[in-house]
């Protein structure tokens, strides 16, 4: 029985891909319950490998991944990703549904009562800024982009799970689309207060959104604080994404 007091735990995790490289080396993290953690670094560091080892879709070579305490070999795989929310930089609509029939997959799942998903539903299309009477019945390209994010972010909260996984999830769109959708984000997370992790390769993004920011390079967790306390690092991995910040800015 495990004792853990995180959300979202990792125990000293390795993994190498199957070309010999390592993805993941010696990483260890834990996450809070209503933490809302942002992962950065360069591409191919091992972002997107943390959150797929979270939902199953990579299992550990060494060590142990913990989601509510328990191991997530012990999880039945099914099970364990209606509880963790997903949300992708592509989203991946289904394009032969509806707006409201997308955000209703899970619990139709979940085999839920009609009426309850049509209630589900309505709630999350106002949360996410979608009027129901405006945005139910339409099909995803009849969207934009920030629009059809909207509907990945309410189609991922549909079941009410705990956690959320965030990978790139505004990268696709122009910038003011993602300061809209960022405040959107934290209006939503003060509301909810998910688990959250998010993986992102903007410092400035990570800074936004993050409770906490991690910075990982070539597989290895080198820096996790909070935003005040990592824009004042002197590590050069982490001032290197600092100053590519400034560059854009």
């Amino acid at each position: 029985m495990s004792t853990s007091t995180f959300s979202i735990e990792f125990r000293d995790v390795s993994l190498t891909r199957p070309n010999g490289a390592r993805a993941l080396d010696h990483f260890s993290l834990g996450v809070e319950s209503g933490e809302v953690l942002a992962l950065v670094g360069r591409s191919g560091a091992g972002k997107t490998t943390v959150i797929k080892l979270v939902n199953r879709l990579l299992a550990a070579d060494k060590g142990a991944v913990l989601v509510e305490g328990r191991d997530t070999r012990e999880w039945d795989p099914i099970a364990l990703r209606r509880r963790v929310g997903y949300v992708l930089q592509d989203i991946g609509l289904f394009p032969h549904m509806t707006v409201a029939d997308n955000v209703a997959v899970v619990p139709g799942l979940e085999r839920w009562a009609a009426d309850r998903t049509a209630v589900r539903v309505q709630e999350l299309l106002e949360l996410v800024g979608l009027p129901p009477r405006q945005f139910a019945a339409r099909w995803p390209d009849e969207l934009s982009g920030g629009q059809r994010q909207r509907v990945g972010v309410a189609r991922a909260l549909a079941a009410n799970p705990p956690v959320l996984l965030m990978d790139e999830p505004f990268g696709a769109l122009d910038p003011m689309t993602r300061a809209e959708l960022r405040a959107e984000f934290r209006r939503i997370q003060q509301k909810l207060r998910k688990t959250v992790i998010i993986v992102t390769h903007d410092m400035g993004e990570a800074f936004a959104l993050g409770d906490r920011v991690g910075v990982i390079d070539a597989g290895r967790l080198v820096a996790c604080d909070t935003p005040v306390a990592m824009a004042a690092s002197v590590d050069p991995r982490v001032r290197q994404l600092l100053d590519a910040v400034v560059a854009r800015a």
